[in-house]
């Protein structure tokens, strides 16, 4: 099948790539020359584990192309999928100009009917708008389709090719039928396609992504009650989790949420609550807990200098909101270091992927540096702070760590430590929730 794909971004190099993987022709475009040309290049503009593989495989065979040129992939193609970005304004609503936009754009270059894909997290109704601005500037019928993705930063391309189930919204049964010989490929083994009209399929994805956090901040705040009373939240996780109506996922807590998708889809679906006159004041809860809980970490900091850090200086461990990725939008690393240099600390931080973006949004300078190897950052520190946990950072050599620190103290934001080790090393240990 011919397959364009508007928007080089996270989801739409993923999709492109994952499409091109079963066979089909597919063509890349995005308005920003630099990246098509690095694409062109095999250059990826962001760290997503196998991503890189299958981009270079699938653009050596002449499956997976990229360009500039709006006309020439609309022309090229049968399926159109819009995977353009959908940020939130300052009242939280999701920014849909880059959407309406182009299928206007589409509608007046198209000669012929397209099955066009809302494929970026659009609110609900936003099906029903592109098909009245294809209904107003064109004569050509255009099938409208709703298909959210649900791929997690650091496992996007296994979550693409192996999904847990395809969602399609539309109530056109040849439609219906060209997204089911797409995705036909990657559900060989009996995972399910779901059919369902555009609405629900809108909101599908954003209950999804609210519901996944709101587990988050309710351990999060289980694991504040713990430091307060004396438990000790690994139990607490592990016997709730043990309930199959929980289960045990998504219950690890930490040092708050961030990235692109959980805080956005968040303050997008509270937003459209209200426009339709409904307070859903559950996810205004999970909302505030997260913004709170990356603080917390913070205040464990200055809870044990005595609210005093100045000319203290911090190794941080982690600076992407998750590990895998080099994704750094609304993570906690960024309000802890600023916490920490706004008391008159230092901070020496770490990332095996994310110094580079973070360095754009906190450049280096007298109060921060950066360094590429872990144990290096901690040379001549008071304490460690973990807050993002790379798989490199969860057996470090203990020995090593002590001989560099000023002071055997290290902050978890992870819980990835055990305290009873830490303790037999002679290490001054706090946890999130933990005794």
């Amino acid at each position: 099948m011919n397959v364009a794909i508007i928007g080089t971004g996270y989801v739409g190099l993923v999709t492109g790539a994952g499409f091109a993987e079963t066979g089909n022709q597919v063509l890349c475009m995005d308005i920003v020359p630099e990246k098509i040309e690095n694409l062109r290049k095999g250059i990826i503009p962001i760290f997503e584990p196998g991503l890189e593989e299958i981009v270079k495989f699938n653009v050596a065979e002449g499956r997976l192309r990229f360009t500039l040129d709006l006309k020439e992939a609309v022309d090229s193609s049968d399926v159109i999928f819009l995977a353009l970005p959908t940020p939130p304004g300052a009242d939280g609503a999701a920014d849909l100009s880059m959407v309406l936009d182009t299928a206007q754009k589409i509608a007046k270059i198209a000669t012929k009917t397209k099955v066009v894909v809302n494929k970026s997290t659009v609110p609900v109704g936003t099906a029903d708008k592109v098909r009245a601005i294809f209904d107003a500037n064109t004569k050509i019928p255009m099938h409208v389709v709703s298909n959210p993705e649900f791929l997690k930063e650091g496992a996007a391309v296994q979550d693409f090719m192996k999904p847990d189930r395809i969602v399609i919204g539309s109530r056109d049964p040849n439609a219906i039928e060209v997204m089911k010989e797409l995705y036909e490929p990657f559900v060989r083994t009996g995972n399910p396609i779901y059919i369902m009209d555009e609405r629900s399929s809108e909101l599908t994805k954003y209950a999804a992504n609210s519901m996944l956090a709101m587990k988050i901040s309710f351990m999060n705040e289980i694991a504040n009650i713990c430091d307060l009373v004396g438990a000790d939240v690994d139990h607490v996780r592990v016997g709730i989790g043990s309930d199959g109506r929980i289960g045990p996922q998504f219950l690890f807590p930490g040092a708050g949420f961030g990235g692109s998708c959980f805080p956005k889809d968040l303050k997008a679906l509270i937003k459209t609550s209200e426009e339709f006159g409904h307070d859903f004041s559950i996810l205004k809860a999970v909302n505030e807990v997260n913004d709170r809980q990356k603080t917390k970490l913070l205040d464990k900091i200055l809870k044990h200098y005595g609210g005093n850090v100045k000319g203290k200086t911090f190794a941080v461990w982690g600076l992407s909101f998750k590990p895998r990725i080099d994704d750094i939008r609304e993570a906690p690393s960024i309000e802890i270091i600023n916490g920490l240099t706004s008391h008159g600390a230092k901070v020496n931080a770490t990332d095996p992927a994310a110094i580079a973006p973070m360095k754009n949004v906190l450049p280096e300078n007298a109060n921060l540096k950066y360094f590429r190897k872990n144990m290096d950052a901690l040379e001549g520190c008071d304490a460690l702070v973990v807050v993002t946990e790379w798989n490199e950072f969860r057996n470090p050599n203990f020995e090593l760590i002590a001989t560099k620190l000023k002071d055997k103290v290290i902050f978890d934001g992870r819980n990835i430590y055990d305290p009873e080790r830490m303790r037999e090393n002679g290490f001054t240990y706090y946890g999130i929730g933990r005794r």
